[in-house]
């Protein structure tokens, strides 16, 4: 994820302190990874360096003067660039379950253990997934059909492979 095109929608949305923008973001997109603050502030400085947001003016808070930082045009005009972009299209033909399986394989290590162990991880995360999506908020329901589209794919890969181990071995030793 792009934290600083991130942090431009949300200030498109509506000028905002960098407190509110940090509670946003991890309240939509955090999901188990909170933004850190130091991150939060270090982002919004380089995107007023480059002309994308601006600061207003300090305002008395509770604690130290808290600065309101107002989307550009310029930073509008990146943001909806961005939005409006179709993302790369996932997976990559790299991965790391393939990865590993190969080389288990070219190693004559036991691919069929871990495989065996990938799908018994890959079905706790789905028990997660599918009792946030019953139990969340609609965004986490969202989150959570996404990942399980995903880990269902990747079950179906696993037994596929699992199928051909024998075969895939002696292609990739030869």
């Amino acid at each position: 994820m792009s934290v600083p095109l991130t942090l431009l929608g949300l200030l498109e949305r509506e000028p905002s302190h960098g407190y509110d923008l940090k509670r946003v973001y991890d309240e939509f997109f955090g999901r188990g990874k909170p933004l850190p603050f130091g991150q939060v502030y270090a982002t919004l400085g380089r995107l007023a360096r480059d002309g994308k947001v601006m600061v207003g003016e300090a305002e008395p808070g509770d604690g130290p003067d808290r600065k309101r930082y107002v989307i550009t045009e310029t930073g509008a005009t990146e943001f909806e660039s961005w939005l409006t972009e179709p993302v790369a299209p996932e997976p990559s033909l790299q991965t790391v379950l393939f990865t590993k399986v190969v080389l288990a394989l070219m190693l004559g290590r036991d691919a069929q253990q871990y495989l065996d162990a990938q799908r018994a991880a890959h079905l706790r995360r789905m028990r997660e997934l599918t009792e946030l999506r019953r139990t969340g908020p609609l965004v986490d329901a969202l989150l959570a059909d996404h990942g399980l589209f995903h880990l269902e794919a990747d079950l179906r890969w696993i037994d596929l492979t699992t199928a051909r181990l024998d075969a895939i071995a002696e292609a990739v030793r030869s």
